[in-house]
Protein backbone atom coordinates (compact mmCIF):
# COMPACT_ATOMS: atom_id res chain seq x y z
CA UNK A 1 0.00 0.00 0.00
CA UNK A 2 1.36 3.50 -0.98
CA UNK A 3 0.91 6.25 1.40
CA UNK A 4 2.10 9.68 1.10
CA UNK A 5 1.66 13.02 3.44
CA UNK A 6 0.32 16.23 2.37
CA UNK A 7 -0.56 19.12 3.89
CA UNK A 8 -4.09 20.58 2.96
CA UNK A 9 -5.54 23.97 4.15
CA UNK A 10 -8.95 24.49 5.55
CA UNK A 11 -9.67 26.98 2.55
CA UNK A 12 -8.83 23.66 0.35
CA UNK A 13 -10.97 21.17 2.60
CA UNK A 14 -14.36 23.40 2.13
CA UNK A 15 -13.88 23.89 -1.12
CA UNK A 16 -17.52 22.88 -2.79
CA UNK A 17 -18.98 21.70 0.58
CA UNK A 18 -21.90 20.09 0.63
CA UNK A 19 -24.51 17.75 2.32
CA UNK A 20 -27.32 16.84 0.45
CA UNK A 21 -29.31 15.20 3.29
CA UNK A 22 -29.09 11.58 1.77
CA UNK A 23 -25.58 10.43 2.93
CA UNK A 24 -23.58 12.08 0.46
CA UNK A 25 -21.38 15.06 1.74
CA UNK A 26 -18.55 16.12 -0.36
CA UNK A 27 -15.45 18.79 0.10
CA UNK A 28 -12.24 19.38 -1.63
CA UNK A 29 -13.99 20.97 -4.48
CA UNK A 30 -15.73 17.70 -4.91
CA UNK A 31 -13.11 15.50 -5.27
CA UNK A 32 -13.77 14.32 -1.15
CA UNK A 33 -15.92 11.73 -0.74
CA UNK A 34 -16.53 12.70 3.14
CA UNK A 35 -18.95 9.78 4.04
CA UNK A 36 -18.15 6.70 2.22
CA UNK A 37 -21.06 4.16 2.01
CA UNK A 38 -19.51 2.64 5.04
CA UNK A 39 -19.17 5.60 7.41
CA UNK A 40 -20.82 6.37 10.23
CA UNK A 41 -23.22 9.57 10.51
CA UNK A 42 -21.80 12.54 12.29
CA UNK A 43 -21.76 11.80 15.87
CA UNK A 44 -19.60 14.50 17.26
CA UNK A 45 -21.31 16.49 19.85
CA UNK A 46 -21.22 20.06 20.96
CA UNK A 47 -18.17 19.80 23.06
CA UNK A 48 -16.21 17.72 20.41
CA UNK A 49 -16.84 20.17 17.48
CA UNK A 50 -16.35 23.19 19.10
CA UNK A 51 -12.42 21.26 20.50
CA UNK A 52 -11.76 21.01 16.66
CA UNK A 53 -12.23 24.70 15.82
CA UNK A 54 -10.78 25.77 19.25
CA UNK A 55 -7.79 23.92 17.96
CA UNK A 56 -7.54 25.29 14.20
CA UNK A 57 -8.06 28.71 15.69
CA UNK A 58 -5.27 28.21 18.03
CA UNK A 59 -3.00 26.90 15.22
CA UNK A 60 -1.97 23.62 17.61
CA UNK A 61 -2.11 20.21 15.58
CA UNK A 62 -4.86 18.38 14.83
CA UNK A 63 -4.41 14.70 14.34
CA UNK A 64 -3.28 13.19 11.15
CA UNK A 65 -6.38 12.51 8.63
CA UNK A 66 -6.27 9.51 5.98
CA UNK A 67 -7.69 10.08 2.16
CA UNK A 68 -8.18 6.95 0.23
CA UNK A 69 -6.97 7.78 -3.68
CA UNK A 70 -9.66 6.17 -5.93
CA UNK A 71 -7.58 6.77 -9.15
CA UNK A 72 -10.11 8.69 -11.02
CA UNK A 73 -8.38 12.03 -9.17
CA UNK A 74 -11.04 11.58 -6.07
CA UNK A 75 -10.68 10.69 -2.55
CA UNK A 76 -12.77 9.33 0.22
CA UNK A 77 -11.94 9.71 4.20
CA UNK A 78 -11.23 6.37 5.57
CA UNK A 79 -9.91 8.28 8.83
CA UNK A 80 -11.08 12.21 10.09
CA UNK A 81 -14.93 12.41 8.73
CA UNK A 82 -15.81 13.78 12.33
CA UNK A 83 -13.09 16.42 12.60
CA UNK A 84 -13.37 17.30 8.84
CA UNK A 85 -17.73 17.95 9.25
CA UNK A 86 -16.96 19.59 12.24
CA UNK A 87 -14.88 22.16 10.61
CA UNK A 88 -17.06 22.80 7.37
CA UNK A 89 -20.06 23.00 8.99
CA UNK A 90 -18.21 25.70 11.37
CA UNK A 91 -17.39 27.26 7.97
CA UNK A 92 -21.16 27.19 6.71
CA UNK A 93 -22.25 28.92 10.35
CA UNK A 94 -24.18 25.95 11.36
CA UNK A 95 -22.91 26.41 14.88
CA UNK A 96 -21.15 29.09 16.62
CA UNK A 97 -17.64 29.33 19.26
CA UNK A 98 -17.89 31.50 21.71
CA UNK A 99 -20.96 33.22 20.65
CA UNK A 100 -19.49 33.93 17.08
CA UNK A 101 -20.26 32.22 14.06
CA UNK A 102 -17.83 32.14 11.00
CA UNK A 103 -18.87 34.75 9.42
CA UNK A 104 -19.06 37.36 12.39
CA UNK A 105 -15.30 36.68 13.01
CA UNK A 106 -12.98 39.50 11.97
CA UNK A 107 -11.68 38.96 8.73
CA UNK A 108 -8.02 37.62 10.22
CA UNK A 109 -9.56 35.30 12.11
CA UNK A 110 -11.43 33.93 9.01
CA UNK A 111 -7.83 34.05 7.44
CA UNK A 112 -5.84 32.12 10.01
CA UNK A 113 -9.08 29.36 10.27
CA UNK A 114 -9.06 28.94 6.06
CA UNK A 115 -5.39 28.83 5.89
CA UNK A 116 -4.41 26.54 8.95
CA UNK A 117 -2.61 23.21 7.40
CA UNK A 118 -4.03 19.54 7.91
CA UNK A 119 -1.83 16.85 7.52
CA UNK A 120 -3.46 14.37 5.41
CA UNK A 121 -1.90 10.84 4.35
CA UNK A 122 -3.10 9.82 0.82
CA UNK A 123 -3.13 6.57 0.74
CA UNK A 124 -3.30 4.06 -2.46
CA UNK A 125 -3.99 0.21 -3.09
CA UNK A 126 -6.24 -2.89 -3.20
CA UNK A 127 -10.02 -2.87 -1.68
CA UNK A 128 -8.79 -5.27 0.64
CA UNK A 129 -5.60 -3.05 1.67
CA UNK A 130 -7.21 -0.10 2.66
CA UNK A 131 -10.01 -2.03 4.10
CA UNK A 132 -7.54 -3.61 6.56
CA UNK A 133 -5.61 -0.24 6.96
CA UNK A 134 -9.14 1.10 7.82
CA UNK A 135 -9.64 -1.38 10.99
CA UNK A 136 -6.18 -1.18 12.16
CA UNK A 137 -5.45 2.79 12.12
CA UNK A 138 -5.21 4.88 15.35
CA UNK A 139 -9.37 6.07 14.61
CA UNK A 140 -9.28 9.56 16.23
CA UNK A 141 -12.62 10.45 18.56
CA UNK A 142 -15.37 8.29 18.97
CA UNK A 143 -14.67 4.77 18.47
CA UNK A 144 -16.05 2.87 16.36
CA UNK A 145 -18.64 0.36 17.02
CA UNK A 146 -18.09 -3.31 15.71
CA UNK A 147 -21.22 -2.52 13.47
CA UNK A 148 -19.58 0.57 12.00
CA UNK A 149 -16.50 -1.71 11.56
CA UNK A 150 -18.86 -4.27 9.86
CA UNK A 151 -20.13 -1.93 7.40
CA UNK A 152 -16.72 -1.27 5.93
CA UNK A 153 -15.85 -4.62 5.24
CA UNK A 154 -19.02 -5.34 3.54
CA UNK A 155 -19.35 -1.71 2.29
CA UNK A 156 -21.27 -1.98 -1.29
CA UNK A 157 -24.82 -0.97 -2.30
CA UNK A 158 -26.73 -3.22 0.00
CA UNK A 159 -25.55 -1.45 3.21
CA UNK A 160 -26.08 2.16 2.13
CA UNK A 161 -29.63 0.98 1.00
CA UNK A 162 -29.66 -0.89 4.70
CA UNK A 163 -28.40 2.82 6.44
CA UNK A 164 -31.40 4.49 4.89
CA UNK A 165 -33.82 2.46 6.74
CA UNK A 166 -32.07 1.79 9.99
CA UNK A 167 -28.88 4.39 10.31
CA UNK A 168 -30.92 7.85 10.55
CA UNK A 169 -31.84 9.85 13.44
CA UNK A 170 -35.46 9.77 14.07
CA UNK A 171 -35.24 7.67 10.92
CA UNK A 172 -37.47 4.47 9.66
CA UNK A 173 -36.82 2.49 11.99
CA UNK A 174 -37.00 4.50 14.67
CA UNK A 175 -40.12 5.28 14.16
CA UNK A 176 -41.25 1.77 13.62
CA UNK A 177 -39.24 -0.19 16.58
CA UNK A 178 -37.71 3.10 18.79
CA UNK A 179 -39.79 2.13 21.25
CA UNK A 180 -38.38 -1.68 21.71
CA UNK A 181 -34.97 -1.19 20.48
CA UNK A 182 -31.86 -0.28 22.98
CA UNK A 183 -28.88 1.82 20.93
CA UNK A 184 -28.27 4.14 18.83
CA UNK A 185 -29.27 4.63 15.50
CA UNK A 186 -26.61 6.56 13.79
CA UNK A 187 -24.05 4.42 15.53
CA UNK A 188 -25.07 1.31 13.30
CA UNK A 189 -26.53 -0.32 16.46
CA UNK A 190 -30.63 -0.65 15.25
CA UNK A 191 -29.02 -1.88 11.83
CA UNK A 192 -27.04 -4.52 13.69
CA UNK A 193 -29.85 -5.66 15.85
CA UNK A 194 -32.21 -6.15 12.82
CA UNK A 195 -29.28 -8.17 11.01
CA UNK A 196 -28.98 -10.28 14.06
CA UNK A 197 -32.85 -11.27 13.90
CA UNK A 198 -33.04 -11.93 9.99
CA UNK A 199 -29.49 -14.04 9.95
CA UNK A 200 -29.31 -17.75 10.10
CA UNK A 201 -26.04 -17.89 11.30
CA UNK A 202 -23.77 -14.84 11.78
CA UNK A 203 -24.19 -11.10 11.41
CA UNK A 204 -20.85 -11.34 9.25
CA UNK A 205 -22.47 -14.39 7.16
CA UNK A 206 -25.49 -12.13 6.53
CA UNK A 207 -23.87 -9.39 5.38
CA UNK A 208 -21.23 -10.93 3.02
CA UNK A 209 -24.04 -12.90 1.08
CA UNK A 210 -26.33 -9.74 0.18
CA UNK A 211 -23.02 -7.43 0.09
CA UNK A 212 -23.78 -6.92 -3.21
CA UNK A 213 -27.82 -6.94 -3.29
CA UNK A 214 -29.26 -3.18 -5.03
CA UNK A 215 -31.62 -4.00 -2.03
CA UNK A 216 -31.88 -4.25 1.21
CA UNK A 217 -35.97 -3.93 1.00
CA UNK A 218 -36.41 -7.84 2.48
CA UNK A 219 -34.12 -6.62 5.88
CA UNK A 220 -36.35 -3.70 6.47
CA UNK A 221 -40.03 -6.08 5.65
CA UNK A 222 -38.54 -8.72 7.97
CA UNK A 223 -37.96 -5.98 10.56
CA UNK A 224 -41.41 -4.51 10.08
CA UNK A 225 -42.95 -8.12 10.55
CA UNK A 226 -41.14 -8.54 14.07
CA UNK A 227 -42.64 -5.35 15.06
CA UNK A 228 -46.04 -6.04 13.59
CA UNK A 229 -45.76 -9.61 15.75
CA UNK A 230 -44.60 -7.77 19.11
CA UNK A 231 -47.24 -4.99 18.56
CA UNK A 232 -50.37 -8.08 18.05
CA UNK A 233 -48.76 -10.07 20.68
CA UNK A 234 -48.27 -8.23 23.78
CA UNK A 235 -51.26 -5.48 23.06
CA UNK A 236 -49.59 -2.89 26.25
CA UNK A 237 -46.89 -1.12 25.80
CA UNK A 238 -44.68 -0.78 28.70
CA UNK A 239 -41.07 0.93 29.17
CA UNK A 240 -39.70 -3.18 30.36
CA UNK A 241 -39.84 -3.80 26.70
CA UNK A 242 -37.24 -2.15 25.06
CA UNK A 243 -34.59 -4.11 24.49
CA UNK A 244 -36.02 -7.41 24.23
CA UNK A 245 -34.82 -9.96 22.09
CA UNK A 246 -38.03 -9.58 19.72
CA UNK A 247 -36.63 -11.26 16.75
CA UNK A 248 -35.09 -14.48 18.54
CA UNK A 249 -39.20 -14.75 20.03
CA UNK A 250 -40.58 -14.09 16.94
CA UNK A 251 -38.26 -16.95 14.70
CA UNK A 252 -39.55 -19.48 17.80
CA UNK A 253 -42.80 -18.39 18.80
CA UNK A 254 -44.02 -16.01 15.47
CA UNK A 255 -45.78 -19.29 13.77
CA UNK A 256 -48.20 -20.11 16.88
CA UNK A 257 -51.29 -19.38 17.71
CA UNK A 258 -51.28 -17.23 20.95
CA UNK A 259 -54.14 -15.42 23.05
CA UNK A 260 -53.12 -11.87 23.11
CA UNK A 261 -55.98 -10.86 25.94
CA UNK A 262 -54.58 -13.96 28.34
CA UNK A 263 -50.66 -12.72 27.63
CA UNK A 264 -51.94 -9.07 28.40
CA UNK A 265 -53.70 -10.47 31.93
CA UNK A 266 -50.55 -12.48 33.18
CA UNK A 267 -48.43 -9.63 31.61
CA UNK A 268 -50.25 -7.41 34.20
CA UNK A 269 -49.97 -10.14 36.87
CA UNK A 270 -46.87 -10.51 36.73
CA UNK A 271 -45.59 -7.05 36.26
CA UNK A 272 -47.12 -5.98 40.07
CA UNK A 273 -45.31 -9.61 41.92
CA UNK A 274 -42.78 -8.90 44.10
CA UNK A 275 -41.02 -12.04 43.61
CA UNK A 276 -40.26 -10.98 40.08
CA UNK A 277 -37.42 -8.96 40.15
CA UNK A 278 -36.73 -8.73 35.74
CA UNK A 279 -39.72 -7.21 34.13
CA UNK A 280 -37.83 -7.59 30.77
CA UNK A 281 -38.14 -11.57 30.99
CA UNK A 282 -41.51 -11.55 31.53
CA UNK A 283 -42.21 -11.45 27.94
CA UNK A 284 -39.63 -14.29 26.63
CA UNK A 285 -40.51 -16.14 30.14
CA UNK A 286 -45.25 -16.29 28.80
CA UNK A 287 -43.59 -17.76 25.62
CA UNK A 288 -41.10 -20.23 27.10
CA UNK A 289 -42.13 -21.11 30.53
CA UNK A 290 -38.91 -21.03 31.62
CA UNK A 291 -38.48 -19.06 35.38
CA UNK A 292 -34.62 -17.95 34.39
CA UNK A 293 -36.26 -15.04 32.51
CA UNK A 294 -37.94 -13.61 35.41
CA UNK A 295 -34.87 -13.82 38.38
CA UNK A 296 -37.34 -14.45 40.86
CA UNK A 297 -36.11 -13.15 43.89
CA UNK A 298 -33.73 -15.40 45.78
CA UNK A 299 -33.41 -16.48 49.43
CA UNK A 300 -31.03 -14.16 51.48
CA UNK A 301 -27.96 -15.05 53.43
CA UNK A 302 -30.09 -15.00 56.77
CA UNK A 303 -33.03 -17.18 55.57
CA UNK A 304 -30.47 -19.82 54.03
CA UNK A 305 -28.22 -19.76 56.99
CA UNK A 306 -31.35 -20.60 59.49
CA UNK A 307 -32.99 -23.07 57.43
CA UNK A 308 -29.49 -24.92 57.43
CA UNK A 309 -28.76 -25.20 60.69
CA UNK A 310 -32.71 -25.99 61.25
CA UNK A 311 -31.79 -29.20 58.96
CA UNK A 312 -28.73 -29.86 60.97
CA UNK A 313 -26.82 -29.24 57.81
CA UNK A 314 -28.67 -32.64 56.26
CA UNK A 315 -30.31 -32.22 52.38
CA UNK A 316 -34.09 -33.67 52.87
CA UNK A 317 -33.96 -35.73 49.76
CA UNK A 318 -30.67 -37.71 49.77
CA UNK A 319 -30.46 -37.68 53.89
CA UNK A 320 -26.46 -36.55 53.25
CA UNK A 321 -24.72 -33.74 55.25
CA UNK A 322 -23.02 -31.51 52.96
CA UNK A 323 -21.29 -27.85 54.29
CA UNK A 324 -23.55 -24.54 53.54
CA UNK A 325 -21.49 -23.85 50.80
CA UNK A 326 -22.65 -27.10 49.01
CA UNK A 327 -26.12 -26.45 48.95
CA UNK A 328 -28.34 -24.46 47.26
CA UNK A 329 -31.90 -22.64 48.55
CA UNK A 330 -35.10 -24.38 47.10
CA UNK A 331 -38.35 -22.96 47.13
CA UNK A 332 -40.53 -26.08 48.88
CA UNK A 333 -43.92 -24.60 46.58
CA UNK A 334 -42.87 -23.87 43.76
CA UNK A 335 -42.88 -19.88 42.77
CA UNK A 336 -45.47 -21.15 39.71
CA UNK A 337 -47.76 -22.72 41.84
CA UNK A 338 -48.04 -19.72 44.43
CA UNK A 339 -45.02 -20.51 46.75
CA UNK A 340 -43.23 -17.34 48.28
CA UNK A 341 -40.01 -16.65 49.16
CA UNK A 342 -40.46 -16.88 52.34
CA UNK A 343 -38.51 -18.82 55.24
CA UNK A 344 -41.13 -21.40 55.70
CA UNK A 345 -41.26 -22.03 51.91
CA UNK A 346 -37.33 -22.68 51.89
CA UNK A 347 -35.45 -25.69 51.94
CA UNK A 348 -31.72 -26.39 51.66
CA UNK A 349 -30.57 -29.13 48.85
CA UNK A 350 -27.38 -30.23 48.24
CA UNK A 351 -26.48 -28.92 44.08
CA UNK A 352 -26.97 -32.77 42.74
CA UNK A 353 -30.98 -32.74 44.61
CA UNK A 354 -31.57 -29.43 43.52
CA UNK A 355 -30.65 -29.72 39.59
CA UNK A 356 -32.44 -33.29 39.78
CA UNK A 357 -35.65 -31.62 41.09
CA UNK A 358 -35.45 -28.59 39.14
CA UNK A 359 -35.31 -30.91 35.89
CA UNK A 360 -38.41 -32.99 36.56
Amino acid sequence: MNIQLHEITVGELVEGYADDGEGGVRGYGGRLDIRPPYQREFVYGDRERKAVIDTVMQGFPLNVMYWSARGDGSYEIIDGQQRTISIARYFKSDFSVQGLYFHNQPLDIQRRVLDYRLMVYFCSGTDSEKLAWYQTINIAGVVLTEQELRNAVYSGPWVTDAKRYFSRRGGPAYQVGGDYLRGNAIRQEYLETAIRWVSESSIEDHMALHQHDDSAAPLWQYFNAVMDWVQATFTVYRKSMKGVDWGGLYKDHGDKPLDPAAIEAETARLVLDDHVTSHKGIYPYILTRDEKHLNIRAFDAGMKQRVYEAQKCICPICKEKFELSGMEADHITPWSEGGKTEENNCQMLCRKCNREKSSN
